[in-house]
């Protein structure tokens, strides 16, 4: 069956370690059946050449003796000219059919060609269990002689043999799976790095050793990704100096409308330049977590870091309660923790008018916080574009709520530079929830 045929009926592996692994072992494994193949054929052909060079040499020289020797001694002399694979018997021998066969030709032709053609010879085929040949003769006092050949086989294959084959095919294996597990662990490991690529994340580079080809293919990613990165730090530069730098006009347009006579225009431009200042300060909030801060990592009291959170809207009149049992201590940063838990609970205050807080410990190495709401949810297949930063969902966040898009990419940034990450879900029931993950200790 050929690969492409393969393919088509579905037998081709997916993956190109299975493939390349079949691909070298049958092709080993035929180059090893060819070799063992042309062995075997050797020697059958060795055991055939002695058998007919012992015929055209001893059977003539045999013959010879008895034609020259009287009748009544021939019989005390055919146990001494007799060999393994043939003796002489005199007489007409066992009925016969004629031999017309390959082997049997060539064995005639050998015998007739050593005498000479002195004595004709008829091949006859005897039937029976064993695989036996007659050369019938007439010697030169009309006495007829028979030659009983019994063709030799082909030589035993020792006992030992399969044992060394079968050892010799699991070593073919092995040597198989070792070279092409030398050959791909090269190009899964770039392969999960690239998975693993995250240019708000630093990680460790990939491992620049081994051949030369995977040395320069890994060099390649390791500066591809410092690119990226590069073009993501400078890209958020920009726009922080851009927010920075809209701040004073934005400062001298507010302090002129404020001068301005009170009109219906003038309330627009406040209300204007007030959503401008919001996007400019968001804006450099997002350039901010980028970048990182300076906090520290400490650790803090979970239950009253959460509920001095919840407290503050409450004291505000804002529907946010904290459910469940709330316990333990977390390392974190938290200021950046309280930044992505404020964001979350502003997005839901916006869309659902009330928010959940829930804490959770998922193992020992790792706590989940999540904020609940019963709002419109986000739906599915756009849960990961929300965390992109100025991206807005306009059938129901519009610019009526006073949403940049930004809030859940600056939490999102905040979590990566706390050792955390950020997940959105849709609830059972409608709503949506938000969770961020930090360590536990």
């Amino acid at each position: 069956m050929s690969v492409r045929a393969a393919r088509r009926s579905g037998f081709w592996p997916n993956t190109l370690r299975t493939r390349l692994f079949l691909i070298l072992l049958a092709g080993l494994a035929i180059a090893y059946a060819l070799s063992f193949t042309v062995l075997f054929v050797e020697r059958s052909m060795s055991a055939k050449a002695i058998m007919l060079g012992t015929l055209e040499s001893d059977v003539a020289t045999s013959i010879a003796v008895l034609d020259r020797l009287p009748a009544d001694q021939r019989a005390d002399l055919l146990d001494r000219l007799s060999r393994g694979n043939y003796r002489f018997e005199l007489g007409p021998g066992l009925p016969g059919m004629p031999d017309n066969s390959s082997k049997g030709r060539e064995i005639g032709g050998r015998i007739e060609e050593a005498i000479g053609g002195t004595y004709p010879i008829r091949m006859e085929s005897i039937p029976g269990d064993i695989s036996r040949l007659q050369a019938h003769l007439t010697l030169s006092d009309g006495s007829p002689l028979t030659i009983d050949i019994t063709p030799r086989p082909p030589m035993p294959i020792a006992a030992w043999l399969p044992y060394v084959l079968a050892i010799q095919m699991v070593l073919l294996v092995l040597c198989t799976w070792f070279a092409v597990r030398q050959a791909i662990r090269p190009l899964a490991a770039l392969a999960d790095a690239a998975d693993a690529l995250d240019p708000n994340k630093k990680g460790p580079p990939l491992s620049e050793r081994g051949p030369s080809e995977v040395a320069h293919a890994a060099r390649a990613f390791n500066a591809m990704r410092e690119r990226i990165a590069h073009y993501l730090e400078e890209r958020v530069q920009i726009l922080a100096a851009i927010s920075h730098d809209l701040q004073t006009p934005i400062t001298r347009m507010r302090l002129r409308a404020d001068m301005a006579d009170d009109s219906p225009e003038k309330d627009k431009l406040v209300r204007d330049l007030g959503e401008i200042e919001r996007l400019v300060q968001d804006g450099i909030a997002y350039a901010r977590s980028a970048h990182g801060n300076g906090e520290k990592f400490s650790r803090i009291d979970l239950s009253s870091f959460i509920d001095s959170i919840a407290y503050d809207y409450q004291d505000m009149d804002k529907a946010v309660a904290v459910i469940g049992l709330v316990q333990g201590v977390a390392s974190t940063k938290p200021h950046a923790l309280r930044r992505i838990l404020t964001n979350f609970i502003d997005n839901a205050l916006k869309f659902a008018g009330a928010a959940e807080i829930s804490v959770e410990r998922k193992d020992e190495a790792a706590i989940a916080i999540t904020v609940m709401d019963r709002g419109p949810g986000i739906p599915d297949a756009m849960l990961e574009a929300a965390m992109q930063p100025f991206f807005r969902l306009e059938q129901s966040r519009n610019r009526e709520t006073g949403g940049t898009g930004l809030g859940l990419a600056i939490a999102q940034q905040l979590a990566a530079a706390i050792g955390g990450s950020v997940r959105l879900y849709n609830r059972e029931g409608g709503g949506l929830a938000a969770e961020v993950t930090i360590r536990a200790n």
